[in-house]
């Protein structure tokens, strides 16, 4: 149950709020005035906190501004029986959760610390998704060619240039597309990625600018596109060589205007989007060819990461493979494995065609089916 404080200087509303809330199986402590209920704060933790705002020495406005600078997560009721709307308007404003007026009313209240502990556990949640979202796309791996790539991330990212992201299959385009949105100013905007292999040539249109109801037979509703889900944020094209020459030209005019129109629309949405690319084919000879358009490939490529392969960054297979076993023995929720110098040195001496990829998807056969300790003839046996 949670640990609830209430800090109130009336010793009856005090008192009267322990009963019920310790009736109900909630721990619970109490503060007289600001100042001890700070001093509490500082050393315990509290999953909860009630605080009155009219009290001698620091009113409750005060704690509340002094709570939220160091323990931001915690929901605060403010309580008060000289409520206005003002107040608490401006109580809500500095991040108190919810604000109450006395005479207290036990279902308000009830309802009210079940509210809270919810978004509690939500945000617990959400911080553990994030962990484990951040922890996938971690770019792992200190070789002076990762290190490179690293450098160049960090000088783009702050910046709206377009960036295009080469390299083969496996080598982590995703990633590196990632994680400049996630150190630009967009961060907080969405991330949203389109691979152009995926989709048919026909329908590729209306995945990007969407469409509207009755546009063509199987729009039985109007349809937001992904530069319109983006908007504000970063649209990842994955696998842009793959894209139709027609749907190339149509990207051509968005990027030139800055604006969409829905399929069967003859309305233009103005969009803010940061455009990133990457395909695992070399342009340039596509160019040659007639399949990719030049105009669009400059427009693009103001900025060009190449990643390198896995075996042009050896010395990172050992970090590679000890951050994939830990991931992925958490991931299936089983005892984190071992696994020798021998067999690491095995994964070194590899050719890796599927580049970290396939090195991933060797690390996982190895968890299931070696032993406790992966050795070296398990590396030969199973890759």
């Amino acid at each position: 149950m949670p640990n609830i404080l209430v800090v109130d200087d009336e010793r009856s509303i005090r008192n009267s709020l322990k009963d019920i809330l310790e009736y109900e199986e909630h721990q619970v402590q109490t503060a007289e005035n600001g100042i001890e209920a700070l001093k509490l704060i500082k050393n315990q933790c509290f999953d909860l906190i009630f605080c009155d705002i009219k009290m001698p020495e620091m009113d409750g406005i005060d704690v509340l501004k002094k709570i939220k600078k160091t323990n931001y997560d915690i929901p605060v009721i403010m309580i008060s029986g000289h409520g206005n709307i003002e107040t608490a308007v401006e109580a809500i404003k500095i991040g108190a959760f919810d604000f109450i007026e006395k005479p207290l009313d036990l279902n308000r209240i009830l309802i009210t610390i079940k509210n809270a502990t919810d978004k509690t556990i939500l945000v617990a949640k959400t911080q553990e998704l994030q962990k484990r979202i951040e922890n996938k796309y971690q770019m792992i791996g200190s070789s002076s060619s990762l290190s490179n790539v690293k450098i160049i991330i960090d000088k783009v990212a702050l910046t709206d240039a377009r960036v295009l992201i080469t390299g083969s299959n496996g080598t982590g385009k995703e990633l590196v597309a990632r994680q400049i949105h996630e150190k630009s100013n967009r961060a907080s905007l969405p991330f949203i990625d389109v691979n152009c292999a995926a989709i048919p040539s026909e329908l590729i249109e209306s995945e990007l600018f969407g469409h509207e109801k009755g546009a063509f037979t199987s729009a039985n509703k109007q349809k937001k596109g992904k530069f319109e889900i983006a908007n504000g944020g970063t649209l990842f094209l994955d696998e842009i060589g793959d894209m139709s020459l027609d749907a190339q030209a149509k990207l051509l005019r968005v990027l030139q205007e800055k604006t969409i129109c829905r399929v069967g629309g003859d309305k233009s949405i103005k969009v803010d989007v940061r455009i990133l690319a990457a395909t695992n084919k070399n342009l340039s000879n596509e160019i040659d060819k007639g399949l990719f358009r030049e105009d669009l490939y400059h427009r693009i490529s103001v900025i060009i990461i190449k990643l390198p392969s896995l075996d042009e960054r050896k010395e990172d297979i050992k970090e590679l493979s000890l951050h994939f076993l830990n991931q992925i023995c958490s991931d299936m929720s089983i005892n984190n494995r071992n696994i020798s110098e021998e067999a690491l040195e095995a994964l070194m001496q590899r050719k890796w065609k599927g580049n970290i990829r396939e090195l991933r998807n060797v690390i996982e056969r190895l968890i299931i089916l070696g032993s406790e300790e992966i050795t070296k003839e398990e590396v030969e046996l199973y890759s």
